[in-house]
């Protein structure tokens, strides 16, 4: 046998070594056809076919949905077969999954039919822009079957595959915050956050009319198709800081089931790589881009290019500085806008867009209409029954002998939830509900004082400025 297999050997190096001679000494053409000849009558003779899955199409930037199902799938008895796996810890470390390591086999069964399954990597020629692997490097999984079931698998199994992929995928979802960093790449962490609209200190009425809003959005994939419109809907939350603006797009994540990928506008080089930021984001989502004021420069465009065209001259150290600062990012308006509703918006399907500033006047109106921030949110101070949804998540209270007196101080005195949050916080142990509403109540008081005192400073300075005036005059 080990002579045999000696043998065979020596035959084998012998067939190389005139494969090689063959290839340097005649033209490539005739050995490409020699090549494929040989390979046609082999096929004759070997009873399998191979189908090929990998993690990038060609031509597309995003994960290949198939193989991040079949990838799931081969997770729930890969762990059983194969010898070098992957882990990957979910649900608050609580949850492992197993998937195969590079170049494992594991098999499966499906109506009597043995199927192999093997993944492997290759160098990719062009650079992916959404993968946390090497970039240099293209994963795939590989099937293996007899020919003779190609029907069955390919009609049946591949669906099976695919479908309970797709299952195992959504029950042990969950929620991701992305952001944007280098180049064109998110980074996520695990999401979170309590907040939920049973928590958020809000108006009832407001709080319902939201949460109708959102519920008419998720349900209604056709009748967008049939208006001829993206499946997405633009929210606008403006208000002073620490009125709940951030604290409402994360009870709006829990609300849907949504991730959230948190767009940080002065890391985007320029309007093509806020596309291709795009195009990498995944339905269900909600698009964020907080305090949108002060991300970049998107309010006095238009006054300049007016400026400009009745021929008024800008000074060059002006131009030159403003230049540098420009340098950062040049994201414009109009990339702005066709990311929100232009073409590039209807890559994928079910997203909110949200906005949130706290001075809505800066902000172009071309950028706010109906149509791109389809709903308008103010935020605004606290109000008696925001204080009672604060009261009953803080205290948990419902009623008490000093609700009154809070309530006629709130109505005279503008106080953000969060600033009635945090007086309504117990600081020790010694501290009792009816302690902390005492503590807002002298905030209160504090607040009205401080806001009687300025309101006659501002009187004081005003007519100061008219008496100069009327000097010079």
């Amino acid at each position: 046998m080990v002579g045999d297999m000696t043998q065979l050997g020596s035959m084998m190096a012998g067939l190389m070594f005139l494969w090689a001679i063959f290839k340097q000494w005649f033209p490539e053409e005739l050995g490409n056809h020699i090549e494929n000849y040989f390979r046609k009558i082999g096929s004759y003779f070997y009873p399998y076919i191979t189908i090929t899955f990998p993690e990038y199409q060609s031509d597309e930037f995003e994960r290949s949905k198939a193989y991040i199902a079949i990838d799931r799938y081969l997770s729930t008895n890969s762990s059983k077969k194969a010898k070098r796996l992957k882990a990957n810890v979910i649900r608050n470390c609580k949850t492992v999954i197993l998937s195969m390591a590079a170049y494992e086999e594991v098999t499966d069964e499906f109506q009597g039919i043995q199927i192999w399954w093997s993944s492997g990597k290759s160098n990719a020629p062009q650079q992916t822009v959404f993968s946390n692997s090497d970039e240099n490097e293209k994963r795939y999984y590989k099937l293996t079957c007899h020919r003779k079931h190609r029907d069955i698998i390919t009609d049946v199994y591949l669906h099976h595959v695919l479908d309970n992929g797709m299952a195992i995928i959504m029950k042990n979802r969950q929620r991701k915050l992305y952001t944007n960093g280098k180049w064109t790449s998110w980074s996520h962490i695990i999401f979170e956050h309590p907040s939920t609209f049973d928590t958020l200190a809000m108006h009832p009425e407001k709080k319902k009319e939201i949460l109708n809003d959102l519920r008419t959005f998720r349900k209604s994939e056709n009748y967008y198709k049939k208006v001829g419109k993206s499946w997405k809907r633009g929210y606008l939350l403006y208000g002073p800081p620490g009125t709940g603006k951030s604290s409402m797009i994360a009870a709006i994540a829990d609300f849907l089931d949504y991730d959230i990928y948190d767009l940080e506008l002065t890391s985007v080089n320029d309007n093509t790589d806020l596309k291709k930021l795009l195009i990498n984001t995944t339905s269900k989502s909600i698009i964020v881009i907080e305090d949108i004021d002060c991300s970049l420069d998107l309010t006095g465009q238009r006054k300049e290019k007016k400026g400009e065209k009745t021929g008024k001259e800008k000074n060059p150290d002006q131009k030159n500085e403003k230049d540098k600062k420009k340098k950062g990012s040049e994201v414009t308006l109009s990339g702005l806008l066709n990311f929100i509703d232009g073409l590039w918006s209807a890559c994928g399907s079910e997203r909110l867009i949200v906005f949130t500033t706290n001075f809505v006047e800066k902000l172009d109106p071309a950028l706010i209409r109906r149509g791109r921030m389809d709903k308008h949110i103010e935020l605004s101070y606290c109000c008696f029954e925001t204080f009672k949804a604060l009261a009953k998540n803080y205290l948990d209270l419902e009623s008490h002998d000093l609700f009154p007196s809070i309530s006629r101080l709130l109505e005279e005195t503008n106080m953000t939830p969060a600033d009635v949050a945090e007086n309504l916080m117990p600081k020790s142990d010694e501290e009792d509900a009816e302690s902390c509403l005492l503590d807002l109540i002298k905030a209160l008081n504090n607040a009205k004082q401080e806001a009687r005192l300025k309101a006659l400073d501002d009187v004081g300075i005003k007519a100061s400025n008219e008496d100069s005036s009327d000097g010079e005059a």
